[in-house]
Order: C-alpha cells, then sequence, then structure tokens
C-alpha cells in the first residue's frame, strides 16, 4: 500500500509538472481530477467505514470437543459504497489457556448488502472457546487508503468435556437415607417402605417378609423384596485451582473435568445418587449439585463449564474443609491436580466415609514413579492426563 501511495504521488507531481509546461486545459483538468481523487476515496471509504457493522453468527452455542463446528462472520453495508478489498483478522483460543491462534480471511463487501463468511473451528479440550474480530481492515478502490473496524467484536462456544469408561465397584453400604424416596430398579435391598418385587418363599427367607394375604390366595407363601435406597450419601469433590499454570494448564483442566464426568456416569450406571461439590468462581462460593439422573449431570456439566473464571481463580479445597468441619458420606472422592499432603491427610483422618478416595492428575507416567501412598484409609489413583480409562480401572466407590 505504501508503494501505491508514492506511485500516485509520483502521478500528481508528473501531471503538475504537465500543466507548468502546457497551457492546455486538458494539463489542468488532468492535475485536479489527480488532486481530487484521493479526497474522494478518502470520504468514501471513511463513511463506509461508519456504515459497516460486524457480528459473528453461531448454530450451537455448545459443541463437543474434537468435532468441527461452523462459525459465520456476517459483514453488513448500510452504503452506497461498495469495498473491493476488505480482510478480516480471525482469533479464537480457550479462554482457560493463553495460546492464541489466528488467521485471516479475504472478501469483497457489496453496498448495501450482509455477506456471511463460514469457517470450520474446533477444539481439543473442553472449555469456553472466544472466537473474536480483531479488526476488519478496508481498502478504497486504488488502495490508497486503509482503515480498521470491527475491533474486539466476539462471541464464545462452550465446548463439552467427553465421558470416559472407567472400571471399579460401586459398593452399597449399610448407611442409608432414611428420609430417601429414590430406590433401585434392578436391585432390592432392606426398606420396608417401598416393596421391589414378589416372589415365591425360599429356605432362609425371614417370616415378616410373607405376603399372607396374597399367600393363602395362591396356596403357596409369597415373600416381599423391600427396596434398595440409592440417595446414600456419596460425594464427588472437585478441586479447581491451578496448579501448574503453563502449556499444561489446559491439558489438565479438561482431565479434572472429564475425570468428575466419567465419575458421575460410572456411579448413575450403577443407579447410585450422589453430590459433586466444586467452587463457582462466578458465584464466588463452593456449590453443591445433587446427580439423580442424566438430565442432572447434563446440568451439572454447563454450570461447571461457566463456573471457572478466565484468571482460572479457585479457592484451595481447605477453605471448604474448615467451613465444613463434619463431613459423613458412605464414599468421599477427592480429584485434583495437587498432590497436597496436607489436605489428604486432612480427608484420611477428618472426613467420615466408607470409602475414600484421591484422584490425582499428573503430567506424564514418568511421574507416577514420584507418586507414593501412605494412607491407610485412603486410595489414591493417579490419573495421567488425558488417559483416564486406562488410569481410573479398579476404584471402589
Amino acid at each position: 500500500m505504501i508503494l501505491t501511495k508514492i506511485l500516485f504521488i509520483i502521478l500528481i507531481i508528473v501531471c503538475l509538472c504537465f500543466y507548468i509546461l502546457y497551457v492546455w486545459d486538458f494539463a489542468l483538468i488532468l492535475l485536479i481530477v489527480m488532486a481530487v481523487l484521493p479526497i474522494i476515496m478518502f470520504i468514501t471509504t471513511y463513511i463506509t467505514k461508519r456504515l459497516i457493522t460486524v457480528e459473528f453468527a453461531v448454530k450451537d452455542k455448545s459443541v463437543p470437543k474434537n468435532k468441527d463446528f461452523p462459525v459465520q462472520l456476517v459483514v453488513t453495508n448500510r452504503s452506497i459504497f461498495p469495498i473491493g478489498k476488505a480482510e478480516a483478522h480471525i482469533e479464537y483460543y480457550n479462554i482457560f489457556s493463553n495460546q492464541i491462534s489466528s488467521f485471516d480471511l479475504y472478501l469483497p463487501i457489496q453496498s448495501r448488502n450482509s455477506q456471511r463468511i463460514t469457517f470450520q473451528l474446533s477444539s481439543k479440550f473442553c472449555g469456553i472457546l472466544k472466537i473474536r474480530s480483531s479488526y476488519l481492515n478496508i481498502y478504497d478502490p486504488l488502495r490508497i487508503f486503509r482503515f480498521k473496524t470491527a475491533r474486539n467484536i466476539y462471541t464464545e462456544v462452550t465446548v463439552t468435556p467427553e465421558a470416559h469408561e472407567i472400571g471399579g465397584i460401586v459398593h452399597y453400604t449399610d448407611r442409608v437415607n432414611e428420609e430417601s424416596d429414590i430406590f433401585s430398579e434392578h436391585k432390592p435391598g432392606d426398606d420396608p417402605s417401598e416393596v421391589f418385587d414378589l416372589r415365591e418363599y425360599n429356605q432362609g427367607d425371614k417370616l415378616n417378609r410373607i405376603h399372607w394375604k396374597l399367600s393363602s390366595k395362591k396356596d403357596d407363601f409369597i415373600v416381599k423384596d423391600y427396596s434398595l435406597p440409592i440417595d446414600v450419601p456419596c460425594s464427588i469433590f472437585l478441586d479447581l485451582k491451578c496448579y501448574n499454570d503453563g502449556e499444561m494448564t489446559l491439558p489438565v483442566f479438561d482431565t479434572l473435568v472429564e475425570s468428575v464426568i466419567s465419575l458421575s456416569q460410572f456411579l448413575l450406571e450403577n443407579e447410585r445418587g450422589h453430590s459433586v461439590i466444586f467452587f463457582n468462581a462466578t458465584q464466588s462460593r463452593f456449590m453443591e449439585y445433587n446427580i439423580c439422573s442424566p438430565s442432572d449431570l447434563a446440568y451439572l456439566i454447563n454450570e461447571l463449564i461457566a463456573s471457572v473464571r478466565d484468571d482460572m481463580f479457585c479457592q484451595p479445597p481447605d477453605v471448604y474443609f474448615a467451613e465444613n468441619p463434619l463431613l459423613s458420606y458412605a464414599s468421599f472422592t477427592f480429584i485434583s491436580s495437587s498432590y497436597d499432603t496436607k489436605v489428604l491427610d486432612h480427608i484420611e483422618d477428618n472426613i467420615d466415609a466408607d470409602f475414600k478416595n484421591a484422584v490425582i492428575i499428573i503430567n506424564s507416567v514418568d511421574d507416577i514413579s514420584k507418586f507414593s501412598s501412605g494412607y491407610s484409609n485412603l486410595s489414591t489413583i493417579p490419573v495421567v492426563v488425558g488417559r483416564i480409562s486406562a488410569s481410573i480401572k479398579d476404584i471402589d466407590i
């Protein structure tokens, strides 16, 4: 563009010399045209800049990771002047990372028209993907002037995590929530408030479980199987505090979120209602979400992603434990990216639970050798970043 300006200045100088050397009217007209033309280009392009609006259009605000999704850049020109060349600089990044990717889009802009340019994006990690137009450069037809507009126009897309298959045993302990009205549809239990099934009498069945009225009609003993409450106290605590600020921040965060989602789905598949606790930075407090159905889990995923601030601020778990000194569960699972012995000691010594687990996210397989557990009542499970299924294979929960 500088070369174009230099060339145009040279042309004006040539026209001026031509006017001095020749007294023809044509020389004067040519000089005036060459002198006025840049002014006209400047004014028309500036007016067009003021009448251009830019926005992003995204069909789905929530997309799965590792899947391409379309994004449209919508440019509306309300002026009567077309733009032959425009250049949009697009940037996108996960707000939980400082790694920014960018590319340029080139397009003409018609007068009194809206144009949509579609491009595809995807994300390897869950989180919130921010897409913004850093600027839109527009040029006059002679490429003499350039104006910037549409700075920092942006939209956000939530990239949802994936649940992974994990292996383990779900225990149904003697701890029962007597006020529960949620029962298993597949396994009998000992809660007399709800009948699970009726069957024929087997040797060893308790007499108080015989259904006498139905037995008298059948001429055989019919026994009642009671129901198994599944709303027993079972909790997962997710420590979202970022302990690794660098290129591993996003992979670690992704593994943290997918670990809690995978454990929650595993519990649901085994008809185990549970709660998930984490610090909600947008509300500046710890929140507890009860998960009893897939819809509850879907709601949890959205709340979890939306709760994290750009600066990754999070209260440490010992703040929650200090506010709640008397915690009692049938099962308690702690998930963190830090092997903090102070926190783990507190869980082993002060949290009352039949089964206690600490799932610790580590950067690589090499870190497993540094990972040791000296706890008798707390099972520690190292999870390598991105290898949830291979790491969580025999959890007792």
